[in-house]
């Protein structure tokens, strides 16, 4: 049995992360939940019974075996140290060590074997990039990729639970004839879209839209390949979206790439209608559809692909990389 802590765990990812863990029967056989200060001291239901929330210190992974940090990168900026000191395997979910080249960027379905060579430290990547990559990479293998352009419409729980209390504030207030406050966000959320996610860079591009490109890089063993992305805040609660055009080695049918996704693992590919947020919210799966040839690229498609961002694009990608890593539950 592991002895697992949860950093982050009052959060929507860290409760994510403690649903997904019981509904894989990850074999736990201690839960550790850890969290700011001001969030510890609460209890929360994992694995039928409560569980007292303690502050996240650097004593508190003392005969840990696995650490799921969801706090933020300062937070594991500070404490993965302390983790890997105590011997625990680390799965962050933050920025923090994404770029590092001695911890692998890991999405289990497509490089995986990366695992094979960690040192403690297993980075989960961005949510956005999860979607891109579990989309592109099935085409990738057939006919190498030779530019990506990417716009994601992202869901309002992508910026955590205060983000969602200000969605449903402001669109209360829309609702009174009030004029609703912004606070998570730069602006309006509620019946509005907002393009700008996360920071902003000397070139134009946000913070967010860079790690789309650079983590995509390095998980499909691409490092120069062209990727520019538009990172999109739209008023929905739960999984992202993203439209995405391709080019390619060589021309390619969308019955060929059909073909692709229905053989890919994690993939549903979508032969009529198309996918949306209210059908991927709650599911474990990309799900793609709306393929069509690109009108502007001469071998290249276009297509729309959504992911409960909060599943596998953070909580059920970081299981499934303790699963294979330690060699336990499903992907064991």
């Amino acid at each position: 049995m592991t002895r697992v802590a949860v950093v982050g765990a009052t959060g929507v990812v860290g409760r994510e992360m403690l649903a997904v863990l019981e509904q894989r029967a990850f074999p736990v056989g201690e839960l550790r939940l850890l969290a700011s200060p001001r969030s510890a001291g609460t209890t929360l239901s994992a694995f039928g019974r409560p569980h007292d929330v303690r502050p996240a210190t650097p004593e508190s992974f003392r005969g840990v075996d696995l650490a799921l940090f969801s706090a933020g990168s300062e937070v594991s900026k500070a404490l993965v140290p302390a983790a890997r000191r105590a011997g625990a395997l680390v799965v962050d979910n933050s920025s923090a060590f994404r770029m590092d080249p001695k911890s692998p960027l890991v999405v289990p379905e497509l490089n995986g074997d990366e695992l094979a060579h960690h040192a403690g430290v297993v980075a989960n990547p961005n949510c956005s990039t999860i979607l891109l990559c579990m989309a592109l990479a099935p085409l990738h293998a057939r006919a190498a990729l030779r530019r990506v352009l990417v716009c994601s419409y992202q869901a309002v729980s992508g910026a955590g639970a205060q983000a969602l209390e200000e969605l449903r504030l402001q669109e209360q207030a829309d609702l009174e004839g009030r004029g609703p406050q912004a606070r998570v966000f730069p602006k309006v959320i509620a019946h509005n879209v907002i393009p700008w996610v996360q920071g902003l860079l000397p070139d134009g591009y946000s913070t967010e839209e860079t790690k789309v490109r650079d983590e995509t890089r390095r998980i499909l063993r691409v490092p120069a390949l062209p990727v520019s992305a538009t990172c999109v805040r739209v008023p929905v609660l739960r999984a992202h979206s993203e439209a995405v055009h391709v080019e390619l080695e060589r021309a390619m049918e969308p019955a060929e790439a059909a073909a692709a996704w229905e053989a890919a693992s994690g993939v549903k590919y979508w032969r009529e209608g198309f996918p949306t947020p209210r059908e991927a919210a709650g599911t474990d799966e990309v799900h793609v559809g709306r393929v069509r040839v690109d009108r502007a690229f001469e071998a290249g498609l276009a297509l729309w692909c959504v992911m409960d961002q909060l599943r596998k694009g953070a909580a059920l990608n970081a299981v499934q990389i303790a699963e294979r890593a330690l060699g336990v539950g499903a992907c064991a």
